[in-house]
């Protein structure tokens, strides 16, 4: 990404959420949302808007594991590792999930087709194990289902 685009998604991101009270966080979820991840080159165009050190917006940046530092795959998929999700057998899931993908947690493939992350509750915790991909959630995933959803997955990227 060009250096005059990451400038306009920060100028705009603080348009949006720069007058919030704490706008770090809004701030970069802003970011993210127009840019996919936080761009390194972003990092001191906030740090100096907010008068902080590069180094606070970048740990904020690496606490969270929401935020990206590198662009996501075409899809993103996240699976549940909560405690309700594990007790029906998300830990399996994800192994499988994983070894499908051929990338662990916070990786993307190889092909940049997909990328994997964890999530710690999609409140579907009666019909586990859950997964979102992209925007949607499905519940009760088996190994079976998820490579269905990948495929569908697949046909739509």
């Amino acid at each position: 990404m060009a250096d005059t685009q990451i400038s306009d998604h920060v100028h705009a991101a603080f348009d949006a959420a720069g007058d919030i009270d704490g706008a770090l966080l809004p701030v970069l979820h802003e970011i993210q949302a127009r840019c996919g991840y936080i761009p390194s080159d972003a990092v001191p165009l906030v740090a100096d808007r907010l008068n902080l050190t590069r180094a606070e917006v970048h740990g904020v940046i690496t606490y969270y594991h929401h935020f990206r530092q590198k662009p996501a795959g075409k899809v993103v998929v996240q699976v549940c590792r909560a405690e309700a999700c594990q007790s029906v057998g998300a830990d399996q899931l994800a192994e499988h999930v994983v070894k499908s993908l051929g990338c662990d947690f916070h990786e993307t493939s190889r092909d940049g087709s997909v990328t994997l992350e964890p999530v710690y509750c999609l409140g579907h915790c009666a019909c586990g194990p859950s997964i979102m991909v992209g925007d949607d959630v499905h519940a009760r995933v088996t190994p079976e289902r998820f490579d269905k959803l990948m495929q569908r997955a697949g046909s739509a990227a």
